[in-house]
């Protein structure tokens, strides 16, 4: 019979426990969320000895058991067995030798709260070249604990840490034999008072009872017997804290001095010094930050594009092959304009998703995220924001549906909320198809000096607009949205390393799971209910628009291919989605749109590159788009109102282009903010502030322009 047990993963950030996770479980990981958080809860399978398996859970990176974060609270709260869900049998510490002193500090507070820990040393090379030695039999005689140096990046270690996980195992109820520090000597009048109560909690877990109970999974009979017992002993919490981290540091610089040697830190100029000297230069530092961030962005395109177009094709010649083969009758429309549909709306985002947290999981790795946020901290914080909002933002010029959900890595909640509601507004590639072609009409192709293309510095204003407008609004909203929780912008800049190209390679494939089996739910039922809007309408309507083609088909069957695109059109028309635009008629007419417009901006929501597609079809050009670009802009072009005036001149134009940089027209992407924010008050304000800004500005440009 297999043995399993539950085992934690725990360290500081920086520390190498990815690595390590990854080493132990491979590509045997599932992601999901703690309850109650929007914080990654990484679980995985490995395999110890034989008839031995052990679950796994990769906690979030701490430096201290007082959190002040969300992640920290869930690290906590499981390290304190206070989660519903997640108890772990054993704790395995990564510890990071190149920074031991630090690193101990949480290892000995682990110890003290008598779990059974192993401590897996890592950065054993990088310790060596600073030139640090490590008495580690030893720190393990000081510690009282196993320590087994590792290399997770280079498989090394693992081995003998899986034998010292099996050798623990067998002893589970031996925890620590001695306290790291004499906790009573600061507390213990308190400790003892709670024990009558807690009797089989070690006395540093009942120090946390006192200072942490409000959090804890207690009754409220208990809770109040807790707060009789520090009023009745004074206790003070601050101050018991402090002198707690004093006595640890203390013990800590004893260790240090009886097991590790250090050289002269003058003595050693490491390679990520003088790689800072540049990297962080005040001058330099931003220009190669400009580059890496150009080359990013650029990736994204250039290398998503041939996936995507692979799957924009696959599912086109999948549409071909049914619509040939298949009666046409109701269900065979849905399962190619609705659930094929559907289904490449989903999957073309794929590639994007994966190919951007793959460069973000490698700049991470590399140590260079790090220094991104430390550049850019200064202008963000002046609009509400901080350093780390920078990622997402840039993601967000690929797709908005990955940037914001990378945008977890902001501890404060404000300004990870206002990262997750500017984000939108940054030119998503989807936004591309929709700028080309309203550009094309309106502007015309000129080149200045030679090389200065007229058309592509507006497209570069249109970006520009949408990166302007997100740091004004961030600015706005910082007075609005309240937190009690105070800004720290702490960040450890990490060594610089060589990229593991397996954990980018794990790390997409699992940010491409989440993403079609949480996002791509919402977007396929959006999908479904659009088909139906666009197919369905008032029964009469359809049945009229259906008898008079059919009557000019009979008598003009030499024009049935031609008559059948017009019923088309007519059809879409009368749906309940060309209702709905005759309907929006009135509120858009003073933005300079007619109906088929309106139609486009709703079918939009679905995707905003829809917009094409959905004015192909209005205006009968075909289905294929991409094909028949050069005759859908002929006839966009020759497109008349009633009175005879161009529908697309200069105002029209670029009021479209202003309400497609400034407005929210993604369902997936307020299906993530959903997902992300685990309300949908946040997507509905979303909404609708970027619908009203987008509607008055494009207003403005229209009355402006005409």
């Amino acid at each position: 019979m297999t043995k399993k047990l539950n085992i934690a993963l725990v360290g500081n950030p920086n520390s190498g426990k990815s690595s390590l996770f990854n080493s132990l479980t491979g590509l045997n990981q599932k992601v999901g969320n703690f309850p109650g958080v929007t914080v990654d809860k990484k679980t995985g399978n490995s395999n110890i000895a034989i008839g031995f398996d052990a679950n796994i859970i990769d906690l979030p990176g701490t430096y201290s058991l007082y959190p002040k974060r969300a992640d920290e609270w869930v690290a906590y709260k499981v390290l304190l067995n206070q989660d519903e869900d997640v108890k772990p049998d054993m704790v395995v510490l990564v510890a990071d030798a190149s920074n031991l002193k630090r690193n101990l500090l949480f290892c000995s507070q682990i110890i003290d709260l008598k779990i059974p820990v192993i401590v897996a040393l890592t950065m054993m090379d990088l310790a060596g070249r600073k030139g640090t030695q490590i008495d580690i039999p030893g720190l393990e005689r000081e510690l009282g604990v196993p320590i087994i140096p590792v290399n997770p990046r280079k498989n090394k270690g693992i081995a003998p840490l899986k034998k010292a996980i099996e050798l623990a195992a067998e002893k589970l109820d031996q925890a620590p034999p001695r306290d790291f520090i004499d906790i009573n000597s600061i507390a213990g009048a308190p400790i003892t008072a709670l024990k009558k109560h807690f009797p089989h909690i070690s006395n540093y877990r009942a120090v946390h009872y006192l200072i942490n109970h409000e959090n804890f999974l207690l009754d409220k009979a208990t809770q109040t017997q807790i707060e009789n017992i520090e009023i009745e002993n004074k206790f003070n919490p601050t101050k018991t804290q402090a002198e707690e981290i004093m006595q640890r540091y203390s013990r800590i610089k004893h260790i240090m001095q009886q097991t590790v040697v250090e050289s002269d830190p003058l003595q050693k100029a490491l390679l990520t010094e003088k790689l800072d000297n540049i990297l962080l230069h005040r001058h330099w530092g931003y220009i190669i930050l400009i580059v890496v961030l150009f080359l990013l962005f650029q990736s994204i395109f250039w290398v998503a594009q041939y996936p995507m177009d692979a799957i924009e094709w696959t599912f086109g010649k999948l549409g071909g092959f049914f619509g040939d083969n298949l009666p046409q009758v109701w269900w065979s429309d849905l399962l190619i304009n609705g659930v094929l549909a559907g289904l490449s709306g989903i999957l073309i985002f794929v590639p994007q998703i994966m190919i951007l947290f793959g460069l973000i999981t490698l700049l991470e790795d590399t140590g260079y995220m790090a220094r991104i946020s430390f550049l850019t901290d200064k202008l963000m914080r002046k609009v509400g924001l901080n350093g780390k909002s920078v990622m997402p933002m840039i993601s967000g010029f690929a797709c908005a549906v990955p940037a914001i959900m990378s945008a977890r890595n902001i501890e404060n909640k404000k300004e990870r909320l206002l990262t997750i509601m500017i984000t939108p507004l940054m030119s998503c590639s989807a936004r591309l198809p929709v700028y080309t072609i309203l550009i094309a009409l309106i502007i015309p192709s000129k080149l200045y000096f030679g090389f200065l293309s007229v058309q592509g510095l507006v497209m570069m204003g249109l970006y520009l607009l949408g990166t302007v407008m997100a740091l004004i609004v961030a600015w706005v909203m910082k007075w609005f949205i309240k937190s009690t929780e105070r800004s720290f912008f702490i960040l450890e800049l990490p060594v610089y390393r060589g990229p593991r190209w397996r954990n980018a390679l794990t790390t997409m494939i699992e940010k491409a799971k989440i993403f079609v089996f949480d996002a791509g739910k919402v977007i396929m039922v959006i999908s479904l209910l659009l088909w139906a809007l666009s197919t369905y309408g008032p029964k009469q309507k359809m049945q009229a628009v259906t008898q008079k083609y059919e009557q000019l088909i009979a008598a003009n069957p030499a024009q049935a291919k031609e008559l059948n695109k017009q019923r088309k059109t007519e059809l879409l028309q009368s749906s309940f989605a060309g209702t709905l635009g005759k309907a929006i008629e009135p509120a858009i007419r003073p933005l300079g749109y007619d109906w088929k417009i309106g139609i486009a901006l709703i079918t939009s929501f679905a995707a905003r590159e829809v917009f094409v597609g959905t004015m192909a079809t209005l205006y009968s050009v075909g289905e294929d788009a991409d094909t028949n670009n050069s005759t859908l802009r002929q006839k966009m072009a020759a497109a008349v109102r009633p009175d005879g005036t161009k529908v697309y001149d200069l105002a029209t134009g670029l009021s479209l282009l202003i309400f497609y940089v400034l407005a929210m027209q993604c369902m997936s992407t307020l299906a993530v903010v959903k997902r992300e924010t685990r309300s949908w008050k946040w997507p509905a304000i979303q909404l609708v502030y970027m619908t009203g800004l987008a509607y008055f500005m494009s207003w403005l440009v229209y009355v402006i322009f005409k």
